[in-house]
């Protein structure tokens, strides 16, 4: 039995998006998860799963913080001697990524979206890259979620051993089943993620101060994750928008939804368009990779310039003036949509042929060098 290491910076992301893999992982090997938090660590824990408690801040600077970060890996991959490290998201990639390969660990990364990092100019920048080629060059594969970010890679030249593009982490078509469209003449958007400038907050609040109505609803899911609690507080007892938190089951929410908005300045492959779409919502979402491959204009949903609040007022207006029919219809081709291009199974189907040939590469190679020792 091989063991594999998981290094991840969010429970709650492995085990939403992931849990199909790693239970795949767990039919025939021994897996140990690495993770900051505890959200979904008891979920993970009861499939089999080995977890370790690992502090991460996601998008702190500190130098030091970082050297700690790496030096709780190398501790760890002492101590589990892995077989195989998998890594997600920016810091356990490159981290994580350049610990194994000073150890000559065999590593498979997956690049989940590049943030504001290669929007930077100058020294900031050349830094970025250094630290991401030392990351990643020693991956045996390196996954893609949308081909923008995989073309960036390419031009700063930080490249792996292999690399393969999929639909992002694909949708649960079970978990996230088909809904009726709601009935009713009420209009309810939503806007689901983490509540900050990068993720178009400012563009949603705008809309909603010019379209909210006594038939037009904004609600906002997720945990603010930047300086506007008292905004939006204010914001509440106006009536312009209604919080709903944060939330680990997400479905209900979005079965009462009229429309998930997404107005994200980036993305590696949006989950919250795919689960709404997969629910049978429509979708109204910034036109850049990580959210167009998700939908169809005018047929799946609306798209609209980022960063630009008019324009996104100006999609939400072409939804207000569609009669519910159409709304439905949207809908359900948004799921046909899922069930066609994005279905998780598929993803999870690539990342095991990939650990299979990962694995077994290197045992042969270990087995080849027993042998010309003797």
């Amino acid at each position: 039995m091989s063991r594999v290491l998981i290094l991840a910076n969010s429970s709650g992301g492995l085990y939403d998006f992931r849990n199909e893999f790693v239970r795949a992982l767990l039919e025939k090997n021994e897996v140990y998860i690495s993770l900051p938090d505890n959200v979904k660590t008891r979920e993970l824990a009861a499939e089999g799963a080995h977890i370790v408690q690992t502090p991460i801040h996601r998008r702190g600077v500190n130098p030091l913080e970082d050297i700690g970060l790496y030096m709780s890996y190398r501790r760890l991959m002492k101590e589990v001697k892995p077989d195989l490290v998998v890594t997600y998201t920016i810091k356990p990639n490159i981290y994580g990524g350049f610990c194994a390969g000073r150890m000559h660990i065999p590593c498979l990364s997956t690049v989940t979206g590049l943030g504001t990092a290669f929007e930077k100019t100058g020294i900031f920048l050349k830094l970025i890259v250094c630290m991401y080629r030392a990351g990643i060059r020693k991956a045996d594969c390196v996954f893609f979620q949308n081909a923008e970010n995989r073309r960036i890679f390419d031009r700063y030249r930080i490249k792996g051993h292999r690399d393969r593009l999929v639909m992002g982490s694909g949708v649960n078509l079970t978990r996230h089943c088909f809904e009726p469209y709601p009935e009713g003449d009420e209009t309810h958007f939503l806007y689901v993620g983490r509540v900050m400038r990068d993720k178009g907050i400012l563009e949603y609040i705008a809309a909603a101060r010019a379209l909210h109505s006594d038939k037009v609803f904004f609600d906002i899911l997720g945990a603010c994750d930047e300086d506007y609690q008292d905004m939006l507080d204010s914001l509440e007892q106006e009536g312009v928008i209604r919080q709903l938190g944060f939330h680990t089951e997400v479905h209900p929410y979005l079965k009462s939804a009229s429309a998930v908005v997404i107005p994200s300045y980036h993305e590696g492959m949006c989950n919250s368009l795919m689960e709404a779409a997969a629910t049978g919502r429509p979708v109204i979402a910034s036109d850049i990779s990580g959210c167009r491959e998700t939908f169809e204009d005018g047929r799946t949903g609306f798209g609209f310039a980022p960063k630009d609040a008019d324009a996104l007022i100006a999609a939400l207006q072409r939804f207000l003036a569609l009669p519910y029919e159409e709304r439905s219809r949207m809908g359900r081709a948004a799921r046909e949509k899922m069930e066609r291009e994005f279905d998780r199974t598929k993803v999870t189907a690539a990342y095991m042929e990939e650990v299979r040939r990962i694995i077994n590469t290197h045992q042969e190679k270990g087995r080849v060098y027993e042998i010309g020792s003797v």
